[in-house]
């Protein structure tokens, strides 16, 4: 039996302006569920209870989950994917209360599962200046050169996501180096290239010779001209991680790594945590700090200047 009223939870969630993604998320994880009632423990929804619901938690963890398309999982979930899965559930039981509808277990009668804690880990400055430069050594294609570093020159400069990136349109700096862009969750920002970043970006559009209203586009070749489509997110994620091996650097980095960087080092050099709250798009600032926390030297630098017996 399929889950009640989930068409109209989706298009509620549809209605107050959601990203077709969010949407897709719930969905998935929704079906989730509606798969563990329907052919793990075999019950009706009706019928819930809070040992069905530990359950449901215990089969996310394990290795021989299913998925939302009916296959048994490739890998088992993070802590961060189970606790998103959680939070779907009892999105979706909220709005069954809110529509006046009987719902068998409450939704705060769900918790979350806890986190590991994790000290986060940034490559060091040296190296992610030799990666955002390493397509002029890697690259034999002068287009490509000036295309990927041009990216990543943005990426650090900026600490935008990859998605940001290549959703960017030429149109969205102004002469300046200001760039506006609608982020996650469709939040507006401003984020702001610095000289070199702007310089490459320059060069990059001078070679360019079309009409494409794209920032950042594939190239197929001298004779195939430059395409109307965008970068994808898969080439441009191969590419870092191309470099990275090629320049030895053991600390995982992608293009995440470099935004990681952008606000660590900024962290490094005093930057006040409400405003790289703003450059970062992030609705909280307690996901901001933790940034500020993710540095060695930063501590260290703090601890000196602040403890009171030094």
């Amino acid at each position: 039996m399929p889950l009640p009223h989930l068409d109209d939870f989706l298009l509620s969630i549809q209605t107050n302006n959601y990203s077709p993604e969010t949407i897709y998320n719930y969905e998935r994880d929704l079906k989730v569920f509606e798969g563990f009632i329907k052919n793990e423990i075999e019950i009706n929804f009706n019928n819930l209870n809070k040992k069905h619901l530990e359950q449901y938690k215990a089969h996310l963890t394990s290795r021989d989950r299913i998925t939302s398309q009916g296959q048994k999982a490739e890998k088992q979930l993070s802590a961060g994917s189970i606790n998103r899965n959680i939070s779907s559930l009892r999105r979706y039981l909220k709005y069954l209360i809110d529509m006046d509808y009987e719902v068998p277990v409450a939704p705060e009668a769900i918790k979350l599962i806890k986190m590991p804690k994790k000290h986060p880990r940034v490559a060091e400055l040296e190296d992610l200046i030799r990666l955002i430069e390493s397509p002029a050594e890697f690259e034999k294609t002068p287009e490509i050169v000036l295309r990927n570093s041009a990216m990543l020159e943005t990426l650090f400069s900026t600490g935008m996501r990859i998605s940001e990136l290549i959703s960017l349109d030429k149109n969205q700096i102004d002469k300046t180096g200001k760039i506006f862009i609608r982020g996650k969750g469709k939040k507006e920002r401003f984020v702001y290239l610095t000289d070199r970043a702007k310089e490459k970006i320059d060069d990059y559009l001078t070679m360019r010779k079309d009409d494409s209203p794209a920032l950042f586009i594939p190239y197929r070749g001298r004779n195939a001209n430059l395409t109307k489509s965008r970068i994808s997110t898969n080439y441009l994620q191969m590419k870092i991680k191309q470099y990275r091996e090629r320049l030895g650097i053991n600390v995982p980095t992608s293009a995440h790594s470099l935004r990681h960087g952008f606000a660590t080092y900024l962290a490094e050099q005093g930057a006040n945590p409400a405003a790289l709250q703003v450059l970062l798009g992030h609705e909280s600032l307690h996901t901001t700090t933790r940034y500020v926390h993710a540095s060695d030297k930063y501590a260290e630098s703090t601890h000196k200047k602040f403890h009171p017996l030094k």
